[in-house]
């Protein structure tokens, strides 16, 4: 049982590696539009913009519709659902292109049939049943990626230096750790969103003059 519980887990790291093919380095979740206008400076600056992120955005909603999907709700109204939630055109976009890329990658990897185009949590919560992971594990390692994802944008675009990106990162392991524990076991009536300052730099994105990143 170990053995297949590392198995697993190795699965699960490789889905939400930079390496497969998401193209999750192309979206910063409106973290351009906030270095831009000035609201992100530094690395404490960004440190508290991430958290936010985490706590009171889209990190916490992902974390419980990915628990709703993991423990057998149906998931063409959980992706109805994150459709809805989101605050913006970019946002909307963000994770149904990475949902959709990463059911196109998995079905490429092993032969089966792409499912339909759901947002990111979703799809992940269509494969990751098939795991036998523990939720709060799957949750976990689903935040550590976005958040590793928002911190590889700050390095390029801020510019913070890979120690001071790392040191971001680590401070959130107790973060992340706590969401997943809460996220593991709560429902529909537990999503709530507000980082309203976040989902208005995301629209305020939608109309950049230059920009770097999709989102």
């Amino acid at each position: 049982m170990a053995e297949a519980d590392d198995l697993a887990l190795l699965r699960l790291v490789q889905w939400l590696s930079p390496a497969f093919p998401t193209g999750a380095f192309a979206y910063s979740h409106g973290l351009e539009q906030a270095i831009a206008s000035g609201d992100v400076r530094d690395e404490e600056g960004f440190a508290a913009w991430l958290a936010d992120i985490l706590d009171y955005g889209a990190g916490w909603n992902d974390a419980v519709l990915l628990a709703c999907g993991l423990r057998g709700e149906p998931l063409d109204a959980l992706a109805d659902l994150a459709r809805a939630l989101a605050g913006s055109a970019e946002r909307l976009r963000e994770t149904t292109e990475q949902g959709s890329a990463f059911g196109r990658a998995l079905a490429e990897m092993t032969g089966r049939k792409a499912a339909a185009s759901e947002p990111l949590p979703v799809a992940l919560a269509r494969s990751g049943r098939e795991l036998g992971l523990p939720v709060e594990r799957i949750i976990a390692v689903f935040l550590h990626s976005f958040a590793s994802n928002l911190v590889s944008a700050g390095v390029r675009f801020i510019p913070l230096g890979q120690s001071a990106g790392q040191r971001v990162l680590a401070e959130q392991h107790l973060r992340i750790a706590g969401i997943a524990a809460r996220a593991a076991s709560a429902g529909r009536g537990d999503l709530a969103s507000s980082a309203f300052r976040a989902e208005m730099q995301a629209m305020a994105h939608e109309t950049l003059d230059v920009r770097i990143f999709k989102t």
